[in-house]
């Protein structure tokens, strides 16, 4: 019964309500507030294990940025899958908008050892990624002349399943003043609602729910929401097995207290 639950929407689409959250809110009129052409970072810290939850987000970002013409660049701090990912989107999504590598988006791929990649981006990042994902010098790219360190950066949106939104906040955000948006999975999404309220985050996207806000808000329904209908109607499914289940104990109960008697 679950796997019907869950396989069906995918094939039916269920339209289920979906609510927006004020943290989802916050992301969606934090881009809308950007001007034009501005220069953004698009940050792919999931490993592919939850590029259900994880990958909606970055994509809507997406489509958000490049619906405001913003410059995008896309690194990660995880190496199992992390710049590839971002190759896939942003290749996938750029003749919609007609961007081209190099000029409106460049992916500079991964370096290890977070905590001193996100600190030496603060001076330069050329000295940190001297080319990009493909191996082109960061020089012979047209995006990256104007960008020398954080001070160019108009944006973060941090995508994670990890501690590394920690990082950003108390690396980038508190030391450089950039601001940042996150988007975690449902799991990790209790404990940076108080960077929300602290002001580190200027919003806050959690697991599959969030991703559907924000696709919603952006007008680019897409595998959240559907996801979002297969976890409604499990949720569904649930709630009323458990009724049966309570009935039943019950009216067996009482079933057999007649007998006893």
């Amino acid at each position: 019964m679950v796997g019907l639950a869950v396989v069906i929407p995918f094939i039916f689409p269920a339209d289920f309500p979906i609510s927006t959250t004020p943290e989802a809110q916050m992301v969606f009129d934090s881009v809308e507030a950007l001007p034009d052409s501005s220069i953004v970072m698009l940050v792919f810290d999931y490993y592919p294990s939850t590029i259900a939850e994880c990958e909606p987000m970055a994509r809507t970002a997406l489509h958000h940025f490049w619906r405001k013409d913003c410059r995008v660049i896309t690194l990660s701090n995880i190496p199992l899958g992390g710049p590839s990912m971002a190759e896939n989107v942003t290749r996938e999504i750029a003749p919609e908008y007609d961007k081209q590598y190099g000029i409106d988006y460049v992916n500079l791929g991964y370096k290890a050892n977070y905590v001193a990649v996100l600190a030496g981006m603060g001076n330069s990042i050329e000295s940190i990624f001297p080319t990009d994902n493909s191996g082109t010098p960061l020089s012979e790219i047209p995006l990256m002349d104007s960008v020398v360190n954080y001070e160019q950066v108009s944006f973060i949106f941090e995508v994670a399943d990890n501690a590394t939104a920690d990082y950003w906040v108390s690396i980038v955000n508190a030391q450089y003043g950039v601001p940042i948006a996150c988007g975690v999975t449902a799991v990790s999404a209790p404990k940076y609602y108080a960077f929300v309220a602290s002001g580190q985050f200027v919003g806050l996207l959690g697991g599959m729910k969030g991703a559907a806000e924000y696709e919603q808000l952006v007008g680019k329904r897409g595998k959240a929401v559907v996801g979002m209908g297969a976890q409604s109607l499990v949720h569904l499914l649930i709630i009323s097995l458990v009724l049966i289940g309570n009935i039943g104990y019950f009216v067996t109960g009482k079933a057999r207290k007649g007998m006893s008697r």
